[in-house]
């Protein structure tokens, strides 16, 4: 049985984490606490649903060897036009208008992972084709059909229901405890499946936490989830775009770290020819990371006309940088074949409280960029001197 005792090694391990709560309690102390209010924590969520699962996404795509999608903000903005055509000039429901918008973008997943996989058009040229088409085609189309450059959704109550409503929703201030109950249940889950996985690596001989490594763990990650928890049960309940983040998070943490097909996109990352020698069919994990992101993307734009309660040409925009920068941050390898969800969680939840607390400060939008640029250039940094040590 090994056990993992280091602290030095933990700490490397999780870095980021670290570095998320030395960011959080600097805005604690700047905003006077300000981004602690239940407000805020959905705020968060509300704001950043989007980077997580576009990051979730582009985490399966750079896996294959640093690959990305520049593609993905754009077709949202196309997308996002053709759901408000579909909801709103032509009356479609709700029920066909997600199936045709979800159908659309898994053919052109289909249609991107065959020139990327098949044809061997490098990733980044043909994304970003899309990238400059699909922005000039979405826009095209929302000026043709409304004089405002826009198609409103606000009458469609249960597209809005389903990806910005609430989970047992009450008014704001008035605790939730459906929410709450839930949040205990997760906690407790969390723990139990933290020392079920320790149990089953020992069991098996691996590498493993130590036991008090677990116990903090369990206990900090429980706290995490209780805390936020309890302030969005004071802010109303649980937002239904949290209740999508989760899902797909925890089912692409499981395919990742589960499944032999999510071993094939880090064994393809890492040495692409040594994967197909051994057997990997690296033309399908390069078509299934492709057509992932694009039907990631889809689910994607229903959450956007959600929030924005319209389809309009500025929709989408920078998304797919805000994906790469939370993979990036996350500790996802530039060259492919390292990186996780989680890592992902940490980096977009990173970059989005920063962009929450200095817009609470009041910093102006283009020093934001200006932080995240160097944000993510230490990232990368980071990535590269670890390598470097490892040699």
């Amino acid at each position: 049985m090994k056990t993992n005792n280091s602290f030095v090694s933990v700490l490397k391990k999780n870095a980021m984490l670290v570095v998320l709560v030395i960011v959080y309690l600097f805005f604690m102390w700047q905003t006077k606490g300000s981004i602690f209010q239940p407000a805020q924590f959905k705020a968060l969520i509300d704001q950043n649903a989007y980077v997580y699962i576009l990051g979730v996404g582009m985490l399966m795509c750079m896996l294959t060897g640093g690959n990305i999608d520049l593609s993905c903000g754009s077709f949202v903005c196309l997308l996002g036009a053709i759901g408000g055509i579909l909801m709103v000039k032509l009356g479609w429901s709700t029920g066909a208008s997600i199936a045709a918008m979800l159908l659309i973008g898994i053919a052109y997943g289909c249609l991107l992972g065959y020139l990327i996989a098949y044809i061997n058009i490098p990733p980044w040229i043909a994304t970003l084709a899309g990238y400059l088409a699909f922005r000039g085609l979405g826009t095209s189309i929302l000026s043709n059909s409304s004089n405002t450059g826009s198609i409103s959704i606000g009458t469609k109550s249960d597209f809005l229901a389903i990806f910005t409503g609430k989970i047992f929703g009450t008014k704001p201030k008035v605790f939730n405890w459906p929410c709450m109950i839930a949040g205990i249940a997760a906690a407790v889950i969390t723990v139990i499946v933290i020392f079920t996985s320790r149990a089953t690596k020992l069991r098996k001989g691996y590498a493993a936490d130590s036991l008090a490594s677990a116990a903090v763990k369990s206990m900090l990650s429980a706290a995490a989830i209780l805390l936020v928890m309890w302030k969005l049960s004071n802010a109303g309940g649980i937002p239904t775009p949290l209740v999508w983040v989760v899902v797909i998070v925890l089912i692409y943490s499981f395919i990742t770290s589960k499944t032999t097909l999510g071993r094939h996109f880090y064994i393809v990352g890492g040495n692409k020819e040594a994967a197909r020698m051994s057997g990997v069919n690296t033309n399908k994990i390069m078509f299934l990371a492709y057509l992932n992101m694009a039907f990631l993307t889809s689910i994607t734009t229903m959450m956007i006309l959600g929030r924005m309660t319209a389809a309009n040409s500025t929709a989408g925009t920078n998304f797919e940088m805000d994906a790469i920068s939370a993979c990036v941050v996350g500790g996802v390898s530039a060259s492919g074949g390292a990186g996780s969800v989680f890592g992902m969680v940490i980096g977009a939840t990173l970059i989005g409280v920063i962009n929450l607390g200095m817009s609470l400060m009041g910093i102006d939008a283009n020093w934001q960029k200006v932080v995240k640029g160097v944000v993510l250039l230490g990232a990368v940094a980071f990535d590269i001197l670890g390598k470097k040590n490892k040699k």
